[in-house]
């Protein structure tokens, strides 16, 4: 199993930044990507973004240009840098973890969340 583990979220005016981090532990050999989701009040869970090994990253189009995932040294280690936030950025957001293959990202391990709230 992997276990993951995020920070780094909190309280920010609307257009400041960000910078979330999550550690992978335990099984990681079996990973080879990884990911940020968030959930809104009221909504669904959506994906954010997901980066693999490789370094291919998967961003959700409202969020090219302000936000960026990126790995650290570290393999087991990604960070979600969110710039000019907007109160609809407000949700928890999920770290995950899982695969990519064939241009497809698969996301079976998830973190217990990390509340963002913007202020307007």
């Amino acid at each position: 199993q992997v276990q993951l583990v995020e920070s780094g979220g909190g309280l920010v005016q609307a257009g400041g930044s960000l910078r979330l981090s999550c550690a992978a532990s335990g099984s990681t050999f079996s990973i080879n990507a990884m990911g940020w989701y968030r959930q809104a009040p009221g909504k669904q869970r959506e994906l954010v973004a997901g980066i693999s090994d490789g370094g291919i990253t998967n961003y959700v189009d409202s969020m090219k240009g302000r936000f960026t995932i990126s790995r650290g040294n570290a393999k087991n280690i990604v960070y979600l840098q969110m710039n000019n936030l907007k109160p609809e950025d407000t949700a928890v957001y999920y770290c995950v973890a899982g695969a990519h293959a064939r241009g497809i990202f698969t996301f079976n391990s998830w973190g217990q969340g990390t509340q963002v709230t913007v202020s307007s």
